[in-house]
């Protein structure tokens, strides 16, 4: 199964919030190939830029993440689509888009607010429930 991974759930991980014991579980599947992970470039950048200021180093993670994942970026076209979306968080509506261009059967994401017109958007505690344990 091929599933898109939002930035939140990298950050739950590295920042050990709420979910970072399900965001583990998640990472090491996708690392052992049970499920086929993708993110944005702009995923590895915001990981970089929020963790590191909490974080010492983040690079052997991001690292890692670059290892086990297919990233992807966006064109002029997933902006142009991005935008047009009645959504104020650019960041969400351009994974989306992305997700469906990379034909993804699912989004993981902690974020109540992540747009999706026709995907299913599952929290970690939701994917891990199903998927995993």
């Amino acid at each position: 199964m091929k599933i898109f991974i939002d930035t939140n759930i990298f950050l739950d991980l590295i920042l050990q919030r709420e979910y970072y014991k399900e965001s583990i579980l998640i990472l090491n599947a996708i690392d052992k190939n049970m499920f086929d992970g993708v993110v944005l470039d702009i995923t590895l950048l915001n990981i970089d830029y929020i963790a590191k200021k909490q974080v010492k180093d983040v690079r052997e993670f991001i690292g890692v993440i670059n290892k086990s994942f297919s990233v992807f970026g966006a064109d002029n076209n997933s902006f142009t689509k991005a935008l047009q979306i009645d959504n104020n968080d650019l960041e969400d509506n351009l994974q989306y888009i992305c997700a469906k261009k990379e034909k993804c059967e699912l989004i993981i994401s902690n974020d109540k607010s992540f747009y999706s017109d026709d995907m299913k958007i599952f929290t970690s505690y939701e994917f891990v429930k199903k998927y995993i344990k």
